[in-house]
């Protein structure tokens, strides 16, 4: 694939974007434009000003040292747990506690108002923590039985 532009690892840490003109920039950033509801595919390479500087349309048609680089970049920034059980509530009032079991492991959240359950592309939500933490739940149909029943309290 003949690319417009090459993605390298510049001596700060950051990735640097070299474009066809062999100009480069420093610092740029991967960000998704989809990242819940297609995670491979629509990218933006951003500069340290804040300008789009390529745009991919899926990751899969990249070189594989390009792709790992976006993706190494991406774990960097990117934490979102997905939540697969809600095991109890402290309280049905806001704020309140939730014991979760992530799939990055057991934890809770502290919800901080109702608001804060956000309605994606249904049947998926995002939970946003009072620490600024975004949990994502996938497919709230799918929860266990009381996972549900948690929730529903809530929507």
């Amino acid at each position: 694939m003949n690319m417009p532009f090459r993605l390298c690892r510049a001596h700060t840490g950051y990735l640097a974007l070299i474009d066809a003109s062999g100009k480069s920039y420093e610092n740029v950033v991967p960000v998704r434009a989809f990242p819940v509801t297609s995670p491979e595919s629509g990218f933006s390479l951003i500069g340290p000003a804040g300008e789009e500087l390529a745009w991919i349309d899926r990751l899969d048609t990249l070189p594989e040292d390009t792709r790992a680089l976006i993706r190494e970049e991406l774990a960097g920034r990117e934490f979102m747990p997905e939540i697969l059980r809600i095991t109890g509530v402290s309280s049905y009032a806001t704020p309140c506690v939730w014991e979760i079991e992530t799939d990055r492991g057991a934890t809770r959240l502290l919800l901080g108002v109702e608001e804060d359950i956000r309605r994606l592309t249904p049947p998926a939500l995002m939970i946003t923590d009072r620490q600024g933490i975004h949990y994502l739940i996938r497919d709230s149909r799918s929860l266990d039985r009381q996972s549900r029943k948690y929730l529903d309290r809530f929507l």
